[in-house]
């Protein structure tokens, strides 16, 4: 079982770059890249919530759940 980050996905249907929606959701690009990437083990609601309201998704759009 695994939990897939679409973050990148998203971002390219809504022709958004790293560093606009970092500064739209005020977090540092850096951070911002590590969830691009799947580099996290957790993000905060609170995040994810920002990065909903700036991209116009539904969390469901951003995390995926893979079964084995």
């Amino acid at each position: 079982m695994a939990i897939i980050l679409r973050l990148d996905r998203i971002m390219a249907d809504r022709k958004m770059s790293l560093n606009e929606l970092s500064e739209k959701v005020g977090i540092s690009n850096v951070n911002l890249s590590n969830l691009k990437t799947g580099k996290v083990k957790a993000i905060r609601f609170s995040t994810l919530n920002s990065i909903c309201n700036v991209l116009d998704c539904q969390p469901g759009d951003i995390i995926e759940h893979i079964k084995d």
